[in-house]
């Protein structure tokens, strides 16, 4: 019988993921009782350096992907908006607030700055943010520069003053998006999230009033009226994603445009990020993106939160996030790597602990049989023989799972350097993970770090020697985590074109993981991932074009085109079309596909909390 799965977390980590893990029967990592490589998932709150995607084992998953602070960092995330925009046009990228960074751009602030006070007569308010600082430390609104002070790098942002409200309080929503892979670029959004109010009513009179222009739950919590039953909001500070669209069903909105257009946020802004981020299958990541809405119903970014908070601190909490954490896990599926992890151990002579052990799971060495030399008349130990992988690929590959695609067998002792020398057979064509294609980069990349030698971690473009990857994380850090990024690579911040492979080395063998359902549909077997997982939506690739443009060489043109067509399909005004008639769509839809012997591409549209397929609203708004 297989041991159970195994996760670790920091001292300090999110007891809700701990809660959930230990429910589903997972066993926590114990530093004194386990090897140092049992573990099958590492979670922190925290990024990870170089070195620990370097030394991956197959079994082994990380809860971020590498050099994602490209996004969650605010100057970093304005830089390269900024980048794309340039590129590919405002009329795309125009769901960001005029940013700019300071001191670095004050010259340019001050020219926007008097043309919209002077030369329009207008009354801008502007806000002011710390760039590595989360959780609404150190924010404040102005309207005159006299009030801009500050001491450390901040960004500037043109402040909305417009916001949507509900019953005269401001709120932002909390959109998690789980990315399943860059390479090739693989997104999921669940479809509940949060909705986080300001505890004040909302007035430009009192800019300094923080309960009524921020809606940070660590700030409104403190706030005097928290606990008051605020008009149609309520207590606390928060709804769920349900009731906010239960809110939407009566005004006069098109939500169908509405959550297309929050969806083309979170694209868009991935694309950002996407061509830099080395190919890493054995991690996923949990974004949190806020997002606000304007009076007129146009939503805004404004930004990309590293590690959001599990923490519950509400009712609201406890409804959106045990079902996120669990959905996570099951969008990973650790169906099989937990056998691959149990084999290794056991062909290195390793025993698995059992139930009620006290000593170590795993001891540093096998005990040895002696037996008598007949030559010297002396005792010495006898190493047995571990059975080759060939001899096991005889009696049945398929048993072995990735351990098949080793050469040769494992070293009988040093478990770091158990799968360096082990190579990607050119015969071998199949792969473990049908997402990721037998030519994607993934597999190009192992092969050209067969033909040479790597690079050094510190060896790295120059420009990102002093970017510090302090990110919009919720979670708090504590001292010792914060010594830790300190001493952690200084690779993180990539150039606005970096060099491909340079500063970063993936693991020794290009190990994929499981496909995220075996038991998937035939529609999505293959290398389609299954458009739902629990609550989570695929939204990216959303049809045959944008998976094809993100197979192997990113295609960030091709898919920014893709994404205007799907949008302009739902800018016609026309509401959702009533849940009757969209049955009985599906059920014609569903009879004339039994016919077609060409598979569609099944796609759910991400908004609604019961989702019908992008196909079938495309043909409602056709008709």
């Amino acid at each position: 019988m297989a041991s159970a799965l195994v996760f670790r977390l920091p001292e300090r980590g999110p007891e809700l993921l701990r809660e959930v893990l230990l429910e589903r029967g997972w066993e926590d990592y114990e530093a004194g009782r386990r090897d140092r490589e049992d573990w099958n998932l590492y979670w922190r709150t925290t990024r990870f350096c170089n070195s620990e995607y370097q030394n991956l084992m197959p079994w082994q998953r990380l809860n971020h992907h590498p050099k994602t602070a490209e996004i969650t960092r605010k100057d970093c995330l304005a830089r390269n908006l900024t980048r794309m925009r340039a590129t590919f046009g405002a009329s795309v990228y125009n769901f960001s607030p005029t940013t700019f960074i300071l001191p670095n751009n004050y010259i340019r602030f001050l020219a926007e700055y008097n043309k919209l006070r002077v030369s329009k007569g207008l009354s801008a308010y502007w806000i002011c943010k710390p760039v590595d600082l989360s959780r609404g430390r150190g924010i404040f609104i102005f309207e005159d520069i006299k009030s801009l002070v500050y001491d450390c790098t901040v960004i500037v942002q043109r402040y909305i003053s417009n916001p949507l409200l509900i019953s005269g309080y401001k709120f932002d929503l909390r959109i998690y998006v789980c990315v399943k892979s860059f390479n090739p670029l693989t997104v999921y959004v669940h479809q509940e999230g949060l909705v986080r109010f300001a505890t004040e009513k909302y007035r430009l009179s009192s800019l300094r009033n923080l309960y009524a222009h921020l809606t940070n739950t660590s700030i409104n919590k403190f706030g005097p009226f928290y606990k008051t039953e605020k008009e149609s909001v309520g207590q606390g500070c928060k709804w769920t994603m349900s009731k906010f669209r239960h809110f939407l069903y009566g005004q006069d909105v098109n939500e169908l445009l509405l959550w297309q257009r929050i969806n083309n946020i979170v694209t868009l802004t991935l694309l950002t990020i996407a061509p830099s981020v080395p190919p890493s299958p054995n991690c996923v990541e949990l974004f949190g993106f806020d997002i606000l809405i304007d009076g007129r119903f146009k939503p805004w970014l404004l930004e990309v939160n590293y590690s959001p908070a599990l923490t519950l601190d509400c009712q609201a909490d406890i409804a959106v996030k045990k079902g996120l954490v669990s959905d996570l896990i099951d969008l990973m599926n650790y169906t099989w790597v937990d056998g691959l992890r149990e084999r290794a151990y056991r062909r290195k002579g390793y025993k698995a602990p059992s139930s009620d052990a006290v000593k170590p799971s795993y001891v540093s060495v096998p005990a040895l049989p002696t037996l008598k030399d007949p030559k010297i008349g002396e005792k010495k130990p006898h190493v047995p023989k571990l059975p080759s992988l060939k001899s096991q690929a005889e009696k049945g590959q398929r048993k072995l799972g990735p351990l098949a695609f080793v050469s040769g067998p494992l070293p009988p002792v040093d478990l770091n350097k158990m799968f360096s020398t082990s190579v990607v057979t050119a015969t071998n064509t199949q792969s473990v993970d049908p997402i990721y294609s037998q030519h994607s980069r993934t597999k190009a990349s192992t092969a050209n770090r067969q033909m040479r030698p790597t690079l050094a971690p510190r060896l790295t473009d120059n420009r990102s020697r002093h970017v510090s990857e302090v990110t919009n994380h919720d979670d708090a850090e504590t001292r010792a985590q914060r010594e830790h990024l300190a001493e952690a690579d200084i690779s993180s911040s990539t150039p606005d074109i970096p060099p491909r492979g340079l500063g970063f080395k993936p693991s020794t063998v290009s190990w994929k993981l499981p496909h995220i359902h075996r038991t998937a549909s035939k529609k999505t077997r293959g290398h389609i991932p299954p458009a739902r997982v629990g609550d989570f939506i695929r939204t990216f690739p959303f049809n045959k074009a944008t998976l094809k443009a993100s197979q192997h060489t990113l295609d960030v043109r091709t898919v920014i085109q893709e994404v205007n067509k799907l949008t302009a399909h739902f800018s016609s005004g026309r509401r959702r079309p009533d849940k009757k008639k969209r049955e009985e769509e599906e059920v014609k839809n569903a009879e004339e596909e039994e016919e077609e012997e060409e598979e569609d591409f099944d796609s759910l549209f991400w908004g609604p909390k019961d989702p019908p397929q992008i196909r079938l609203l495309l043909q409602n708004h056709q008709g």
